[in-house]
């Protein structure tokens, strides 16, 4: 199956990304999201996104106006019905998804391959909502998607081959370095990262140290580019309580138990860079 036309639903930062990457490569790409405020955002991040690299000479600005004249937009789902596949990066709740994933099976052409970006939720449960299970496979971009090269490509016990190969090939022409993963909570990148992440909340909470200083001690101690806290409020702290709740659920351990440190900044609004604040001031 070739890709000629990508629907990618949710134009948040993840959604956005991916939109961009793949008008990159001359796909067309319809961005849909529920109002015409939130796909204006993600046309606008897109916007900053190549003006950012115009700034820098990584390419021009016809390239730029050739990527943004690839991608149109819309807020109706139903103005997918013709897309190859059509990438979901919506709101990492198991039921919205549910609901989306039921309803793409029922409007889009029967062939088109039904894709989630999702952080943690097993790609099968979306599969059987959808009610055409083969066509159903995880594509997990990471954030920055624009920069970043790795792409999880989940593969559902139901996922077809034509279904897991077309879209493994479709990372590839993105310049990204797909991996194939097994559908298990968490897949392997968060199934590691936000157990770390949860752990340095609860060194917070517990007094062990104040966030700069966990900070420090993982960028310097340990190589890492950036400390688990700081990268907490850049992932979203809605999204780590999200993505920690579906480990803690589905892997039945009490070793993925969310920090209530976590729980409690969410609650009160503090979700990190997004809002302003989370264990950092922005």
């Amino acid at each position: 199956m070739k890709i000629r036309k990508v629907g990618v639903i949710g134009a948040g930062q993840m959604g956005a990304g991916i939109a961009q990457v793949c008008a990159g490569i001359d796909k067309e790409v319809i961005l849909c999201d529920i109002n015409e405020e939130f796909v204006q955002n993600g046309i606008n991040t897109i916007t900053s996104n190549l003006q950012r690299s115009v700034t820098k000479e990584r390419i021009n600005q016809e390239k730029m106006e050739t990527i943004l004249s690839n991608v149109n937009t819309t807020i109706q789902n139903g103005n997918l019905s013709d897309c190859d596949i059509i990438i979901e990066a919506i709101i990492e709740n198991v039921n919205v998804k549910k609901k989306l994933f039921a309803d793409l099976g029922q409007t889009t052409k029967k062939d088109a391959i039904l894709a989630s970006n999702t952080s943690s939720i097993p790609i099968g449960i979306l599969a059987e909502a959808s009610g055409r299970q083969a066509n159903v496979v995880g594509m997990h971009f990471m954030n920055p998607v624009p920069v970043m090269k790795l792409v999880e490509v989940i593969r559902a016990k139901t996922t077809s081959d034509e279904t897991f190969n077309t879209t493994f090939k479709l990372a590839k022409d993105l310049n990204k370095t797909p991996v194939l993963v097994n559908d298990f909570p968490g897949f392997v990148s968060n199934r590691i990262l936000l157990p770390m992440l949860n752990e340095a909340m609860f060194c917070v909470l517990e007094g062990v140290a104040e966030p700069k200083a966990i900070d420090t001690v993982m960028k310097l101690g340990m190589s890492h580019p950036m400390g688990p806290l700081r990268l907490a409020d850049f992932i979203g702290l809605d999204t780590c309580l999200a993505i920690m709740q579906v480990l803690h659920r589905d892997m039945n351990d009490e070793k993925y138990r969310p920090c209530p440190l976590l729980i409690e900044m969410v609650k009160n609004g503090k979700l990190g860079n997004k809002t302003g604040e989370g264990f950092y001031k922005y």
